[in-house]
């Protein structure tokens, strides 16, 4: 039941004051729970499938090696800005973002509070 209800404070939207009230908790002490949950004490429910989350197929081959300076491939760094979106947030970079930068990022936004 506990997972159940710190789930549904992550929903987009939700607050935790919103969430507490509809189950006659306090704030605090829900906000312990969720703190639980982000150090794993407390495991939460499995996100259900219609919420347009999925798995990317990856493909594995082998790396070609060029027989000639010709078939080097051309690399380039796109100028186009790099905008992540989660619920209601939308977050724009910079194409120059540095890698490790954004792996932070993603990072955070995976333990969102």
């Amino acid at each position: 039941m506990k997972a159940r209800i710190v789930a549904e404070t992550l929903e987009p939207g939700a607050t935790v004051n919103e969430v507490a009230r509809r189950y006659g908790l306090r704030a605090n002490h829900l906000s312990e729970w969720r703190g639980r949950a982000r150090r794993g004490e407390l495991v939460l429910p499995a996100v259900p499938e219609d919420d347009g989350l999925c798995f990317a197929p990856v493909i594995v081959s082998s790396p070609r090696v060029p027989s000639s300076q010709e078939d080097l491939p051309i690399q380039s760094v796109s100028s186009k800005p790099i905008e992540i979106v989660t619920g209601a947030v939308t977050i724009r970079l910079d194409a120059g973002i540095g890698t490790d930068r954004l792996v932070e990022i993603v990072r955070a936004l995976g333990t969102r509070a």
